[in-house]
């Protein structure tokens, strides 16, 4: 059995974030679960590290797939942040006005761009929603735990 290349790999890594991002808007547009802006932000560095995977596995440079790697690598540290916060501190506030992710979305400008995809409806509480018995950003902190161990692949092999 042959070893993946470095291309499929990220390929790969961007196909989980894409599909991430599916989950969470047939969460949000079937079954109503609104997000909130810490579901948002880490929506948006799902959709950005899929970007990244995919402009990395277009290159043949290796210098430049590595670099980006190393990118991809970082942003899934963001996301495990963020997902840590939402659950440790946001889901445990009524309100999530003017924190971080707030304010980055809104500096963005992203819900502008692509409001059904982007767009804040709930607040922290209201966000703060179990699936198969874990809570939602947990998932979603799994996810970037994965994401951030298969970028070292192409990080490391270029």
């Amino acid at each position: 059995m042959a070893r993946p290349t470095s291309r499929r790999w990220l390929l790969a890594m961007a196909g989980l974030c894409l599909a991430a991002v599916g989950a969470a808007l047939v969460s949000q547009h079937v079954f109503g679960m609104q997000p909130c802006p810490w579901c948002i932000l880490q929506r948006l560095l799902f959709v950005v590290i899929a970007l990244v995977c995919l402009l990395a596995a277009a290159i043949g440079a290796r210098v430049v797939r590595r670099a980006l790697a190393g990118i991809a690598l970082l942003l899934a540290g963001c996301g495990i942040a963020a997902a840590l916060w939402q659950n440790l501190v946001a889901a445990k506030s009524s309100s999530c006005s003017l924190t971080l992710a707030d304010k980055v979305l809104n500096a963005l400008g992203v819900e502008a761009l692509a409001p059904w995809l982007f767009q804040v409806t709930g607040s922290c509480a209201d966000a703060a929603v179990s699936l198969a018995g874990l809570p939602y950003e947990f998932w979603s902190l799994g996810l970037f735990v994965v994401l951030g161990a298969m970028s070292l692949r192409p990080l490391a092999r270029g």
